[in-house]
């Protein structure tokens, strides 16, 4: 593989400690040095004046909708949009169709992520057979095939006692159990976050509370198992006030935050906008506080998309008939630099960290690391960029989008993935 030389950008790597202006060279796809004034010789030049490197971006929450479910997304567009959005590396959910739960389905995704897909493709695993929250799945055997960690996503595990199990096995095996924190009985009808918003709109509203119940329990499952626990996409204040005791107690407990939980909240939903329903539910300005504190403190340690593609002859119903979820990985990083470092909350260097350090230490991924030797993989922006958010050209296959028309200050440049530039803005 040709060798590259990322010139004069400001390097920035919280595995590592860099934060300074230097060149980066790659060579046979591995990061080879980080240095400044490196000797190009005759490897191909990046100029990166102005820019951001970074090591490559991990998303750890996506779904790629195949197998089963290709009319909204598939691993080769899903990929493509990751790549846009700077994403080096993604970690794609089981509900697809068949279930990923059991080795053949988890080798179907690597083997078709490896011919077709421009970025990394983790697979994570199913908790449960079928995500029915009854039986387990084959952890073992999922594992050897290739899958990072286990959830049964967007249907909670009900059952203390399977997750329990769950938990105790994913201890053994060294996986992380991720919960989709919702009690399913409290939440039952709901269509957005309970509060004056649902009341003024006509509409069952989720309560903060049906998160907060599941996570209180699965802590005390993950004290009692000493399993590592993660929390998707953290919405609640008493939630991450949870988490935040868990974590200084000294259990393994992670959690995440999606872009659009710290940038909206339900007071800016337009009325019975499809694009704005999603699980969790965007929440009171109290919650998106709390979720903007805990991504300051620590409490929450990565930024996750929960990519949710649909396509629109499903999402454009009626409010109560249209399926939860939205896409996010081509507007991720500007929601991140527009919400958190421009606004003074928290450092660049925090936001990389947000992107790449966090996510592959709670997944224990050999990536997010621009040492010498790593994988080169690498994501450089542009801090001060301003661009239009434009949800039709978009590069997946799915439009739902609350985002369109937004007018961002800072995007991803360039997306290297294992040596190559497989993405640039140009």
């Amino acid at each position: 593989m040709a060798r590259l030389v990322i010139r004069n950008g400001r390097v920035i790597d919280p595995a590592s400690g860099i934060d300074d202006v230097c060149d980066v060279a790659i060579d046979g796809g591995a990061i080879a040095a980080v240095e400044c004034d490196i000797d190009p010789a005759s490897a191909e030049e990046f100029d990166a004046t102005g820019l951001v490197v970074a090591p490559g971006f991990i998303d750890m929450h996506v779904h790629l909708r195949e197998p089963g479910f290709e009319h909204a997304e598939t691993i080769e567009s899903g990929s493509r949009a990751a790549a846009a959005g700077g994403f080096t590396s993604i970690c794609c959910m089981p509900n697809t169709l068949p279930v990923n739960d059991n080795a053949t389905v988890t080798r179907f995704i690597a083997e078709t992520a490896w011919r077709v897909a421009q970025v990394n493709v983790f697979p994570i695993g199913a908790i449960t057979n079928g995500s029915a929250g009854t039986e387990l799945a084959a952890f073992g055997s999922m594992k050897q095939a290739g899958i990072v960690a286990v959830s049964d996503d967007g249907r909670p595990v009900m059952n203390a006692r399977i997750m329990r199990r769950a938990m105790e096995s994913a201890a053994a095996l060294g996986l992380t159990v991720i919960n989709h924190c919702e009690d399913l009985d409290l939440s039952a009808g709901g269509d957005m976050h309970e509060g004056l918003q649902s009341v003024r709109r006509g509409l069952r509203g989720i309560p903060a509370a049906s998160e907060d119940v599941m996570v209180a329990r699965d802590i005390l499952l993950a004290e009692l198992t000493g399993a590592r626990y993660h929390v998707a996409h953290i919405s609640s204040r008493r939630a991450i006030e949870m988490v935040a005791f868990a974590r200084a107690r000294g259990l393994r407990v992670t959690s995440e935050a999606t872009p659009h939980h710290f940038a909206l909240s339900d007071d800016e939903m337009p009325p019975y906008d499809s694009n704005y329903k999603m699980k969790p539910p965007l929440r009171s300005g109290e919650h998106v506080a709390a979720v903007m504190d805990g991504i300051v403190s620590g409490a929450i340690e990565a930024i996750a998309t929960d990519h949710a593609p649909h396509p629109g002859s499903e999402k454009m119903q009626e409010f109560e008939r249209c399926p939860f979820g939205i896409i996010g990985l081509e507007t991720a990083l500007g929601l991140a630099l527009e919400n958190l470092v421009h606004s003074g909350r928290i450092t660049l260097r925090r936001m990389v960290e947000l992107f790449t350090t966090g996510p592959a230490r709670i997944l224990n991924l050999d990536r997010g690391s621009l040492r010498r030797g790593a994988t080169a993989d690498l994501t450089i922006f542009d801090p001060e960029l301003l661009w239009t958010y434009d949800v039709n050209r978009s590069l997946s296959r799915s439009r739902n989008s609350p985002f369109h028309g937004h007018t961002f200050r800072g995007g991803p440049v360039a997306t290297i993935v294992g040596g190559s530039i497989v993405w640039s803005a140009d």
